[in-house]
């Protein structure tokens, strides 16, 4: 049974259905593989030492000796590629893809570490067969290390999600004649400042010199950060101890709650 390898069988069917710009939305997903399933869809074969392909996922990377391009999809050199990302995190080390997100996706510490080296050695291969070094580059451990395969293998440009979104609702031109934003993620914390949706959206409205209030599932280490960035304000939609399954199901109520209160705080601001 052939391995899935979901985003670049899409990027595929774009390609052969005549595609010439591709905006690759890259965020949450369950890999941390560097972007190999992505290439492995689109053409290109990674192989051991004895010339065989490598099993899917991150580890198998670290078996990894040499990559044949020569079925890479041939449309891509005339395709302009640009990634959409909400982090600016490296492939590999402290702020890479296996450190930072792996133990979201249930990496143990054993295994981040494996995956790590396993990143390493990719970068290492790739760079010897391209010439070129992208794995330090903004946005390469995206989505797993998938801004990774699509920055040295797809000669993509990356662009912040929230610039990319921001275009196309036209969000500049709304804060023009605004009083006051609002937004929001799941998890308010350190991590928001690698360019995660508020931290654009506070970096547009501070242009205008319209305040800024955050909402959130959840108010983690380090989002106080935000307020030395010009934040207003930080709210939880959790008021008190809640499952995961519980907050999901009264998260509308919990929202409606919360834009209420602060309604009422900005009410009482301006009289």
């Amino acid at each position: 049974v052939a391995p899935p390898h979901g985003t670049g069988e899409l990027l595929r069917a774009a390609l052969d259905a005549g595609a010439e710009r591709l905006v690759l939305a890259i965020g949450g997903s369950a890999t941390n593989d560097g972007g190999a399933g992505v290439l492995q869809a689109l053409g290109v074969r990674l192989l051991d030492g004895q010339g065989q392909a490598l099993a899917p996922g991150g580890a198998a990377l670290a078996s990894l000796a040499s990559l044949n391009l020569t079925d890479l999809h041939p449309r891509l050199a005339a395709v302009e590629v640009v990634i959409a990302a909400d982090v600016d995190n490296p492939l590999c080390g402290p702020q890479g893809a296996s450190q930072i997100f792996g133990p979201q996706k249930g990496a143990s510490p054993e295994q981040v570490r494996e995956l790590d080296a396993a990143l390493a050695h990719f970068a290492t291969v790739t760079a010897a067969t391209l010439g070129r070094d992208v794995s330090e580059q903004p946005g390469a451990g995206a989505a797993g290390g998938v801004g990774f395969a699509a920055l040295a293998f797809l000669q993509a440009t990356f662009r912040p999600g929230i610039e990319v979104v921001a275009e196309l609702v036209g969000l500049d031109e709304a804060l023009q004649d605004a009083d006051l934003a609002v937004t929001g993620e799941g998890r308010l914390d350190g991590q928001t400042l690698r360019g995660k949706t508020p931290a654009g959206v506070l970096r547009l409205a501070q242009r205008h010199g319209v305040p800024v209030v955050a909402v959130a599932g959840s108010l983690g280490e380090g989002y106080d950060a935000l307020y030395q960035q010009g934040l207003a304000a930080a709210f939880s939609l959790v008021p008190g101890p809640l499952s995961l399954e519980e907050a999901l199901a009264q998260a509308e109520g919990l929202l409606e709650r919360t834009a209420r209160d602060i309604g009422r705080l900005w009410q009482a601001a301006q009289s």
